[in-house]
């Protein structure tokens, strides 16, 4: 505490953990990519920033960026929403390794992302400080997740054939 604050300092606040959105979750995983399946997930579920970010990874095009930055916009202001819910106080850790938090950071990243394509320098510097105070790796973390190879889920088994050759 300071002389100036009543708040702990910040390494001395706890960490935020969000609640898991297990529904929403499986959902996002069945839609992949597909922008008018992502869609209809952020209709189920408005208060996910997860969704949100999500929507606005699939939308992201830096030649044209305003519809993800509106998405990610909205996924960053619903993860404040849900932060303040689970007891943020405005700083501390958001960590990356607690998995329901990365719907915020994702979402702080990709309006980061955005408002860099738009040319908002200002609120790339702010975006940068706050994923770097709420979890130093979750930059890395996201980049090192969005370049990693998709695994490939094929659920038909493989097929054999046999061929007997002969003469009748």
């Amino acid at each position: 505490m300071t002389a100036d604050s009543l708040l702990p300092e910040p390494e001395h606040q706890p960490e935020t953990r969000l609640d898991a959105e297990r529904n929403v979750v499986i959902e996002l995983l069945d839609a992949g990519g597909e922008t008018t399946v992502l869609k209809l997930v952020v209709a189920r579920y408005p208060r996910s920033s997860l969704a949100w970010a999500k929507l606005s990874d699939a939308t992201f095009d830096p030649d044209s960026p305003l519809e993800s930055y509106a998405y990610a916009r909205v996924g960053y202001h619903r993860g404040l929403d849900a932060l303040r819910a689970a007891g943020w106080k405005g700083s501390g850790a958001i960590p990356w390794s607690h998995e329901p938090n990365r719907g915020v950071l994702r979402s702080l990243y990709a309006l980061r992302r955005a408002a860099d394509a738009i040319g908002e320098a200002d609120e790339v510097t702010r975006l940068t400080e706050f994923l770097t105070v709420a979890d130093p790796t979750a930059a890395a973390e996201i980049e090192a997740s969005r370049t990693a190879p998709i695994p490939v889920h094929n659920p038909t088994p493989p097929t054999e054939s046999i061929v007997i050759r002969g003469e009748d």
